[in-house]
């Protein structure tokens, strides 16, 4: 019963409008996937947003307690290795199963 729970909740949150840029406080940081590669929906995807909600909620609290700027900048930097850590994560596990990213190369 909690699987199928934490399933269902995980597919709501991929349901419901993800942001593609989490904080607007920041004006570039790491952009987080919208879809899953290759349109696959799977257990990596699901642990790939519940990695990116939790660096999301980290975030937030880290912001509260921030008592100056060398903190929030300190947030932030966390932030950014935590997201680009779980894409780098979800990509490998997906290269392992034969599914690639798409690349557009103009010209030649």
């Amino acid at each position: 019963m909690r699987n199928i729970s934490l399933v269902l909740g995980l597919a709501l949150a991929a349901a419901t409008t993800f942001p593609v840029l989490a904080h607007a406080g920041k004006d570039s940081h790491a952009v987080v996937r919208s879809e899953p590669i290759s349109g696959v929906y799977n257990k990596f995807w699901y642990n790939y947003l519940a990695d990116v909600l939790e660096a999301d909620k980290e975030l937030k609290s880290d912001l509260r307690r921030a008592t100056d700027a060398e903190d929030k900048r300190d947030a932030w930097a966390e932030y950014e290795h935590e997201l680009a850590d779980a894409d780098k994560d979800y990509v490998k596990e997906m290269r392992e199963r034969h599914y690639v990213v798409g690349r557009v190369t103009v010209g030649y």
